[in-house]
């Protein structure tokens, strides 16, 4: 099987794309296409720093690498499900996001 070559795409030394020369991960750009739906040019409008471009390989590089970057972003969503919980045993759980629950704006 032939390895892609991503333009606009790097990895750190722990394997995690990035876009190149930018503190900007892929998984960022693939969540906010996930979550709101955006395609490459709604996306640069919320990362005017990134080329066009690079938008399009981190989209890209999503696309080919679908099922190991869906469970990374599934891991990393356990990850902050699991630190709050730790923060509510800890600390109890924030007014701000006990007033949301009461709204019906929270689970």
């Amino acid at each position: 099987m032939a390895t892609a070559e991503y333009a606009h795409i790097s990895f750190t030394a722990e394997g995690v794309p990035m876009i190149a020369g930018t503190r900007t991960k892929v998984v960022e750009i693939v969540l906010d296409h996930l979550a709101h739906g955006s395609d490459a040019r709604e996306i640069h409008r919320e990362f005017p720093h990134l080329p066009l471009g690079a938008i399009h390989s981190a989209l890209a590089y999503y696309y080919d690498h679908q099922a190991e970057m869906d469970e990374d972003i599934a891991r990393r969503l356990r990850k902050v499900k699991e630190t709050q919980a730790e923060l509510d045993r800890l600390q109890g759980p924030s007014p701000i996001r006990l007033k949301l629950k009461a709204m019906g704006l929270h689970p």
